[in-house]
């Protein structure tokens, strides 16, 4: 977030993993104000439905802002049901270009079970490489520990729990408190 509108906020860790047929997506439930717990339950994680096709999200950042983008994720997800990809970069392309929706303050990871994306406010959507992807505070702790897990006969689920928990003892940002959903494909 920008540090001149939401001086010392800091929170969340969303993790995806994808692994034997099936994604998981994990969420901390911290959220902190400079040196505080504001919250430590926070639901990140939340699984879409548009058109009868099951999509699951994490967001980092304004929890307003992400959810306005969720919304627009699913209106694009109608128009072009089956379609992740194309609804992703469709909305890339209106949060760089509308000039209200370019100043939300959020991150997402979406997946259908099939692919991931990481979708950014500079009008990015990244696919990630090594079946892992990683926003938030403590993002770049779970990543690293998940792909070291990668090497490893662990599930999904179980990668991202303790990749989670590696983000958690590392990061001060980051909470052992996970919401979890997974979807198949």
């Amino acid at each position: 977030m920008a540090e001149d509108k939401f001086p010392g906020w800091h929170g969340t860790t969303i993790l995806a993993v994808r692994r034997g047929g099936e994604v998981v997506v994990a969420g901390d439930g911290q959220v902190s104000l400079g040196q505080t717990v504001i919250k430590g339950t926070a639901r990140k994680v939340r699984r879409l439905s548009p058109g009868g096709q099951d999509v699951v999200a994490g967001f980092a950042g304004s929890t307003a802002d992400a959810f306005t983008l969720l919304e627009r994720l699913e209106k694009k997800l109608d128009a072009a049901p089956g379609q992740l990809a194309r609804a992703c970069v469709d909305l890339a392309k209106d949060w760089r270009m509308d000039k209200y929706l370019r100043n939300l303050e959020a991150m997402l990871i979406v997946t259908d079970g099939a692919a991931i994306y990481v979708l950014t406010g500079a009008g990015d959507v990244l696919e990630p490489e090594h079946d892992v992807a990683a926003i938030g505070s403590g993002g770049n702790y779970a990543l690293a520990a998940a792909r070291g897990l990668m090497a490893t006969d662990l599930g999904a689920e179980e990668v991202a729990r303790r990749a989670m928990a590696i983000a958690a003892d590392i990061c001060v940002y980051t909470n052992g408190n996970l919401t979890v959903e997974r979807i198949a494909k």
